[in-house]
C-alpha cells in the first residue's frame, strides 16, 4: 500500500510517497499551504531526516528506496549519486567514467533527471564538468540553494557571506 505526507521545506512543499519496501519518490509540489497533519508511521523517519538536513544536522540520509521498475542504468547512476559526499559535487562526466562507459554523459544527465527521490539521492551534487550548475528539475536557485546549505564556503551568492 501507498501512503504519502507532505513536508514544508526551505525550498517547498515535498510531497513524500512511500511503500512497505522503502521511499518511493519526495517532490517539490505546488501546493500553498503546504497540507499539515502526523505522516503515516512508515514515512515519520524520512520527515525526520529531511528536517535534520534542512537544520544542517544531517549529512547523510539513513533510509530505504523502493525504486520499482526503474530501468538498471538509472539505479545504477542513482547509487553513484548516493557516494557523492555531503558539501561535495561530482560531475555527469565522472559519474559516466565510474560505470564505465565515459560517452554516457547525456544518459547520466537523464537519470538525475528522472531521479524520484529529490534531495536524498542527490542529484543537485552533479554538475557540468566545467564547473557550471546545470540542469536541476526545480531550478538552478534550489540547485544553488541546496549545495549552499551544504557547503557555504564555496556555493555562496557574491556578496551572501558579507
Amino acid at each position: 500500500m501507498l501512503e504519502k505526507t507532505c513536508y514544508q521545506s526551505p525550498i517547498g512543499c515535498l510531497e513524500i510517497t512511500g511503500s512497505e519496501l522503502g521511499i518511493i519518490s519526495v517532490h517539490k509540489v505546488d501546493r500553498a499551504p503546504c497540507p499539515a497533519g502526523e505522516a503515516p508511521e512508515s514515512l515519520r523517519e524520512c520527515v525526520r531526516q529531511l528536517e535534520e538536513y534542512f537544520r544542517g544536522e544531517r549529512r547523510k540520509f539513513d533510509l530505504t528506496f523502493d525504486w520499482g521498475a526503474a530501468p538498471e542504468f538509472h539505479k545504477a547512476v542513482w547509487k553513484e549519486l548516493l557516494q557523492i559526499p555531503y558539501g561535495r559535487t561530482t560531475t555527469y562526466q565522472a559519474i559516466a567514467e565510474k560505470l564505465g562507459d565515459a560517452n554516457a554523459v547525456r544518459a547520466v544527465g537523464q537519470a538525475n533527471s528522472r531521479n524520484p527521490i529529490a534531495i536524498i539521492v542527490p542529484c543537485h551534487r552533479c554538475i557540468a564538468k566545467s564547473g557550471d550548475l546545470q540542469g536541476y528539475f526545480y531550478g538552478l536557485d534550489t540547485k544553488r540553494q541546496l549545495l549552499e546549505l551544504e557547503n557555504p564556503m564555496s556555493f555562496a551568492r557574491q556578496g551572501s557571506l558579507f
